[in-house]
């Protein structure tokens, strides 16, 4: 999703990168594992250690994680970071990665999209920090579980440290509701609220819907349908990770309720480009949207009245998705630079630390002990809704999946998603045709 101080690139070049990306990772680290050069293999504290750190990051971000760094290196006067943003957009930093695989002159830390982070441990490449983030003084427990757990993908190593966290939340817009006269959301909402309310939101003559929805296809389709599916009691994946498991009547029943909405009470705009429906809220022509801290900024910006609630329920169960990313680190065969990366990384991921930086840059802040801390509330009233947003990482209770063959499943349940609220199908029968395409994928990795 589109992030503060991230450099992100259109959907559609994203998932083509990945794709060829992941298959240069899948065989060139088996290659090659054997052939890197080796350092350090004794610890020695003091010894001079030259670090090599990709930010992913822009230049506001950039700045701030600069003037970490110099920090950092000050207090530490034997080690030397070298940051810079490692690609000319995150996006393609995954392709970067698989080639310095090759040339075996990985960076020792690089920011890294979740949904990249199975395939990264796969490359046996990275360092695992299980022992690191098991010491009390760590306090792994304050980071989001979602975090948690894109951090270890397969339950096995800990590559990294979460880097950017978030979640969806409800945004409504209240000119649009005071001029139909309209409640506003409550956290008490269920999606049966939340229909009516879009339904009586939406007028013909002005040409305001009720709500916005991405029928790109994208990764913004389909992950704003995760938590529908899990709130129904749905899951993604089988048990095992190895099958979707989406074509089911949690999967049915979610969908149903949007295409309903669409379709039937034609209260959803429906936008084929993932920005258009924040630009029409802002503009005080959608009533709600589903989004997450990145679109704050814009409202600011765009003198937007705006109000933000957690996602309404089902039955009292108000889950949603978050997206983590991580600073992966990887391993060099040199121990007296694993050993400053990670200290490097448990530093910058601390409290004091991420309040200068993810607060800073409007971000939600990583770690639980920071929602109370003077420098996120002084953020939070300068973009109203931030601190419901950080309330709201606790109804992030299921990971997305970082599967090899999410990317695929991706693809083909936004598609399915896309026809279906365009009129064309049925829930079951398209979400059934999606699982084919889906487990495809998941086999192939």
């Amino acid at each position: 999703m589109t992030r503060t101080g991230t450099r992100r690139a259109p959907a559609s070049r994203r998932r083509a990168r990945w794709i060829a990306a992941a298959a240069v990772l899948a065989v060139t680290a088996s290659a090659l594992a054997g052939c890197a050069t080796r350092g350090a293999t004794t610890l020695d504290t003091e010894a001079p250690v030259h670090l090599t750190m990709w930010s992913g990051q822009s230049d506001q971000a950039e700045k701030l994680l600069q003037a970490l760094v110099d920090e950092y290196e000050r207090d530490h006067p034997n080690v030397t970071i070298d940051m810079s943003p490692g690609a000319s957009s995150t996006d393609e930093l995954l392709q970067k990665l698989a080639a310095s695989f090759a040339g075996n002159d990985s960076p020792d830390i690089s920011y890294t999209f979740g949904s990249w982070a199975s395939q990264l441990e796969r490359s046996d490449r990275t360092l695992d920090l299980r022992e690191t983030v098991a010491e009390p003084a760590v306090h792994w427990d304050e980071f989001t579980a979602a975090a948690r757990n894109t951090a270890q993908p397969t339950g096995r190593k800990v590559i990294g440290f979460p880097a950017v966290v978030d979640n969806i939340s409800l945004l409504y817009n209240t000119e649009v509701f005071d001029r139909a006269h309209v409640a506003y959301p409550t956290a008490d909402w269920t999606w049966a609220d939340f229909r009516k309310a879009a339904k009586q939101l939406t007028d013909k003559d002005s040409n305001t819907f009720g709500y916005g929805y991405s029928v790109s296809g994208s990764e913004e389709t389909t992950w704003q349908m995760w938590p529908h599916l899990w709130q129904n009691g749905g899951s993604i994946l089988s048990k095992d990770g190895k099958r979707a498991a989406f074509d089911s009547r949690a999967g049915v029943e979610s969908l149903g309720l949007l295409r309903d909405m669409a379709v039937k009470d034609k209260s959803v705009y429906l936008d084929q480009t993932d920005t258009k429906f924040a630009q029409l809220f802002e503009s005080d022509r959608i009533g709600m949207i589903t989004s997450g801290p990145w679109e704050l900024s814009a409202l600011k910006t765009a003198g937007t009245s705006y109000g933000v609630v957690q996602l309404p329920g089902t039955d009292g169960d108000h889950q949603t998705v978050s997206g983590p990313d991580l600073w992966t680190l990887f391993d060099n065969h040199d121990v007296n630079r694993a050993h400053w990366a990670t200290d490097f990384t448990t530093w910058l991921t601390a409290k004091e630390q991420d309040e200068r930086f993810n607060v800073a840059v409007g971000n939600l802040p990583l770690r639980s002990s920071e929602a109370t801390s003077e420098a996120f509330l002084r953020q939070a009233k300068t973009l109203p809704g931030l601190d419901v947003m950080q309330a709201n990482s606790a109804n992030a209770k299921q990971t997305r999946p970082t599967v090899p063959g999410y990317n695929g499943l991706s693809e083909a349940f936004g598609n399915a998603v896309a026809h279906v609220l365009q009129g064309e199908g049925t829930p079951k029968t398209a979400l059934r045709q999606a699982s084919v395409a889906a487990d495809k994928a998941l086999r192939q990795g």
